[in-house]
């Protein structure tokens, strides 16, 4: 089974909302944390939010307040809900387990998915 498949990529205009979906295999799902990359042609790949088993979750400071992390267990699905979108949103979003230090997650990734591409444009 492929570990991280990601759904939901597509256009949009600015000021819209997209709802992006990874689905996990089980080893994968069972990692403490699961997050989202996104890169933008040319630019280097950017954590923007994670969630650990907790339910603790972090968001970069470039999507905080319009992007929303969640998962649902019985489902092994991480969504990424993106509102307010901007041009600068513009980039291949991937989803990905990530390393954690003393249960506290990090943007470092253990494996992630191909990606599925999102545009914002007018």
């Amino acid at each position: 089974q492929v570990p991280l498949v990601e759904s939901g990529g597509g256009s949009v205009r600015p000021g819209g909302s997209l709802r992006l979906s990874c689905v996990a295999s089980r080893n994968t799902y069972n990692s403490y944390c699961l997050g989202w990359f996104r890169q933008a042609p040319g630019e280097e790949r950017e954590g923007i939010a994670f969630i650990d088993n907790d339910g603790y979750t972090n968001y970069a400071d470039s999507v905080k307040g319009r992007f929303t992390i969640a998962k649902d267990d019985a489902k092994r699905t991480l969504y990424l809900e993106m509102n307010s979108l901007e041009p600068q949103d513009t980039a291949v979003y991937s989803c990905a387990s990530l390393k954690d230090i003393g249960s506290s997650c990090t943007y470092d990734p253990i494996i992630a998915g191909q990606g599925t591409q999102v545009t914002v444009s007018s």
